[in-house]
């Protein structure tokens, strides 16, 4: 259940710094946010607003509160195997080593060559570009940055739920277009506020209002940057399942395929009103809404069915959260740390990856079970494989 913790702020968190808790209340007192923020069970310190936080605006959206990766999301797809299955079929370097080979790891790192799949996805996307020009305004790599992963916490995974069913699972977003588009209309906002004088408590909370040509030009952009995010989850893993394929010498059957965004805006009806729903790190959970919610590297991931919290407006967590900086995780852990941590788990043993450690994140049993009146769990996925950028 949410406590209120500071004025027009409910949290579902049961672990929260005090940074975190000022930075989501000084966000909640903007005059447009209504009726109140809701701080989610991962929540913490973010640019501006908080990851994990969902904003609630009437006629006015901050580009900073949707975040730089707009439309990062979760793709998971079920197949027809077991476990035992893929550990008996080949070792399962073999299956890592497939998926890096088709998917371009690592930030910076894109497609050398695209596949039959990635051109369609991308002629699309030409086509619906919304404003003059096109997206290569902002990053004329773009076409090329279809299918790739990324760094950081981004991921590949090949996992199994409690039923020992294996799950092809994958965690990114927008890319550097994504992050290009984002950064151009975060400017533009801060530029709107100095023109007109406003005094903001912060410089990331700048805002565009409803009617203005700076509004249109972010929604259609962003509503873009979700569909790029979607199509290149699509396509990474549909790499992925071919992987799969070859490494158990059969088609994969999907029997059951779910995407969801964390990082997006759109409007929607809660209370009576036409709101504008900024999720930051948050899904969209409504009634039956099948959702996906990762752990941290070496820890178990979640396949959820939404609750329709009003109070939440119909959100749910997006992942652990993080309990260490980048900066801190690597002061305070080692290699030897993350090898302990990631035993039995195929991965590429680098050193690269100890800011990502499980240490380094909020403990997910914590975060499920405070959110527990927001989503139902319908399965636990355990890695088997997991494939990472540096």
């Amino acid at each position: 259940m949410p406590t209120t913790i500071a004025e027009n702020v409910l949290s579902w968190a049961s672990i929260l710094d005090e940074k975190t808790r000022a930075q989501a209340a000084t966000t909640a007192l903007m005059p447009f946010v209504t009726p109140h923020l809701a701080l989610m069970p991962d929540a913490h310190l973010g640019m501006g607003a908080t990851v994990g936080s969902v904003i609630p605006t009437e006629r006015a959206i901050i580009p900073a509160a949707v975040g730089v990766d707009i439309g990062c999301g979760m793709i998971a797809v079920r197949t027809q195997w077991s476990a035992g299955d893929v550990r008996a079929a080949a070792p399962l370097s073999r299956l890592r080593r497939g998926i890096e080979q088709r998917v371009p790891v690592s930030a910076g790192v894109y497609n050398k060559r695209l596949t039959d799949t990635a051109r369609t996805r991308i002629a699309e996307l030409e086509e619906q570009w919304p404003s003059a020009g096109s997206p290569d305004t902002y990053a004329t790599t773009w076409r090329q940055q279809l299918g790739t992963l990324g760094g950081g916490n981004y991921f590949i995974e090949i996992t199994a739920d409690e039923t020992d069913t294996v799950w092809a699972f994958l965690h990114s977003g927008s890319r550097g277009v994504g992050n290009k588009i984002a950064q151009h209309h975060i400017k533009v906002a801060q530029a709107q506020a100095k023109k007109n004088r406003i005094d903001l408590p912060d410089r990331d909370l700048a805002y565009l209002e409803e009617g203005t040509t700076e509004f249109e030009k972010y929604i259609a952009e962003l509503r873009w940057a979700q569909d790029f995010a979607l199509a290149n989850r699509a396509e990474m893993m549909d790499r992925t399942v071919d992987a799969l394929a070859e490494h158990m010498g059969a088609p994969v059957e999907a029997r059951e395929t779910i995407q969801c965004h964390h990082n997006w805006t759109d409007q929607e009806q809660h209370g009576g009103r036409e709101l504008w729903i900024s999720r930051k790190g948050a899904i969209r959970a409504r009634v039956g809404d099948a959702g996906l919610i990762p752990g941290s590297m070496g820890t178990a991931s979640y396949v959820v069915v939404g609750k329709g919290n009003p109070d939440s407006f119909d959100s749910a967590p997006h992942g652990a959260g993080r309990a260490y900086s980048r900066s801190a995780a690597r002061k305070t852990f080692t290699g030897d740390d993350l090898r302990t941590a990631m035993a039995g788990i195929e991965y590429r043993d680098s050193d690269a990856f100890i800011d990502e450690i499980p240490a380094a994140y909020k403990d997910i049993d914590q975060v499920m079970a405070d959110a527990a009146d927001l989503v139902e769990i319908r399965h636990t996925l355990r890695q088997l494989v997991n494939v990472k950028g540096d």
